[in-house]
């Protein structure tokens, strides 16, 4: 399995191509009216309860802009907050402050969104599922997502698609499903082998044969208990779509290994934060 590297010099080039973005071709021409000299320290609050994750994005998009800039954390990746929390005070001069101000918070507020959809799932669950993100993300901005998952309490998936073999519904209707996993069965290599199943019928047909999961799509808590239960001794287990905030504690309740939740990355609301100057 791949794993998440989040590097400094990762987030110095994912930080300066968002600036570039943001100030591209003239700067910001509004802060730019205001006094070089003028200095301030504003604070950086959230605005409601979550857990905080990202802030070396926002770190380093301040020290980008400025160099002299200081950036007091008082809250950790990781950490949860409640709202109108003090996470960190930044000082330095206004412009710089102003200009840096968008891209800073939209790298904390998409990064925390994930780590605090992430921890609901996770403390729904209990210790009974982990719960794991899927590849439903931004392109390019995978590494950042994931970690994000980390952050909550999550569980990284397979990074990308040489990480390990799963057979999904899609090459199935393309193949005999038996056939596949005996294909990838010889060709492992010490990858892993993860194979979906719409049905249990679907699951007898394999069963036996040497891969490590099964995963169980779309299926109702009833039918997924039924397969947990054919499954157990032979193999991991895990469970995906269409599972929610309402309905993960039953599902987590049949005692499967693992839920994949694709909402965690794909279509998380942001958190909301402000500098206040």
């Amino acid at each position: 399995m791949s794993k998440i590297n989040l590097s400094k010099t990762f987030i110095k080039d994912c930080v300066k191509l968002a600036l570039t973005e943001d100030l591209y071709p003239y700067g910001d021409i509004t802060s730019n009216l205001l006094k070089e000299d003028k200095i301030i320290t504003a604070k950086l609050i959230s605005n409601q309860k979550a857990v905080i994750a990202g802030l070396l994005f926002a770190k380093e998009t301040f020290n980008q802009v400025d160099k002299k800039i200081r950036f007091i954390v008082k809250k950790k990746d990781g950490s949860p907050v409640q709202k109108n929390s003090l996470i960190a005070i930044i000082k330095g001069q206004a412009r710089s402050l102003l200009i840096g101000e968008r891209v800073a918070l939209n790298f904390l507020s998409h990064i925390s969104g994930i780590a605090t959809k992430t921890n609901q799932f996770v403390k729904l669950a209990g210790k009974k599922s982990k719960i794991c993100c899927t590849r439903k993300t931004i392109p390019n901005y995978r590494v950042i997502q994931k970690y994000a998952v980390k952050v909550g309490g999550g569980t990284n998936h397979r990074f990308n698609l040489s990480d390990e073999f799963l057979i999904k519904d899609n090459h199935i209707a393309s193949s005999n499903i038996r056939d596949l996993v005996s294909l990838a069965i010889k060709n492992r290599r010490g990858k892993k082998i993860t194979v979906e199943v719409d049905n249990l019928k679907q699951f007898n047909e394999i069963i036996g044969l040497k891969f490590d999961t099964v995963l169980f799509d779309n299926m109702n808590v009833k039918t997924l208990k039924q397969g947990v239960k054919l499954a157990k001794k032979y193999y991991e287990t895990e469970a995906s779509g269409n599972i929610n905030l309402k309905t993960i504690k039953s599902f987590a309740s049949t005692g499967v290994n693992r839920i994949s939740v694709g909402s965690i990355t794909h279509s998380v609301p942001a958190i909301d934060f402000k500098l206040e100057f």
